[in-house]
């Protein structure tokens, strides 16, 4: 178990995860009409899929410019996703 963990792993288990709820999610949403939107999910859940993929990284020892592409993507998604907010 602590190798799955420390491995990161267990964090590729999570990213599926958040794939099949966004999924879900959107699958909800063109049904029924409710719950959340499309535009509003995917900068919500690409953030949090860039900053579970900067840590992957990170937990396998990679070079900090790789561990970095992630982070600023994550960034990108978060301010867009503020942007549409803000509004």
């Amino acid at each position: 178990m602590t190798e799955w963990i420390s491995s990161g792993r267990v964090l590729d288990f999570i990213v599926l995860g958040m794939a099949l709820e966004g999924a879900g999610l959107i699958l909800l949403f063109r049904r029924s009409g409710r719950g959340v939107p499309p535009g509003a999910l995917w900068p919500n859940l690409l953030s949090g899929m860039c900053l579970l993929a900067a840590m992957r990284a990170g937990l396998a020892g990679a070079w900090w410019g790789w561990v970095s592409l992630p982070l600023l993507g994550a960034l990108a998604f978060h301010l867009a996703d503020l942007r549409r907010v803000w509004r």
